[in-house]
């Protein structure tokens, strides 16, 4: 029904039927289906929350990368802090709209890419860590058959928790 980019852990929503596949798709459309992020993003942030609206579309001069450009396909994500470390924010991400690499690129437009991303951030490797820091931690939706609400929650791996570790010392 959705994607999270490669390198990223957590929740997926997968369809049984087409039916549930058009119902879940329907609540991605219409913004009812919430989905939550967890990262760790570089610098400090001012802010103990916030807003990037910011249009997304084809990078300019890389075709293979998604950038903050005018006449992009709107994308909003709103972000809070869970905690501070040097040189570091721990952050909670959710998705108000789902474009590719949407986190990834807003976080980076507003200078705070992501721990291990090297697409979008620094491009030396960050010991022990493959990818970008980023893990779908929540998904809230109503169920395609039920239409109860449902809510699941995948907690962050131990390698998250690892480098929450290393970069609180």
């Amino acid at each position: 029904v959705h994607r999270i980019d490669r390198d990223t852990s957590g929740l997926i929503i997968a369809a049984k039927n087409d039916a549930a596949h058009q119902a879940l798709s329907a609540q991605l459309q219409d913004h009812s289906l919430a989905r939550t992020y967890e990262c760790i993003a570089a610098g400090g942030f001012r802010e103990d929350r916030g807003t990037v609206d910011a249009p997304i579309g084809r990078h300019p001069a890389d075709r293979k990368k998604m950038a903050v450009v005018p006449g992009g396909r709107p994308a909003v994500t709103h972000w809070e802090a869970l905690a501070r470390y040097p040189g570091f924010t721990h952050i909670e991400c959710r998705l108000e709209t789902g474009r590719t690499h949407q986190i990834r690129v807003h976080l980076s437009s507003i200078g705070h890419p992501l721990l291990g991303d090297a697409v979008y951030g620094a491009k030396k490797p960050v010991p022990g860590l493959a990818g970008q820091c980023l893990h779908a931690r929540r998904l809230r939706f109503l169920h395609p058959a039920t239409g109860e609400a449902v809510e699941l929650e995948c907690p962050l791996p131990d390698w998250f928790q690892e480098i929450l570790r290393k970069i609180g010392r």
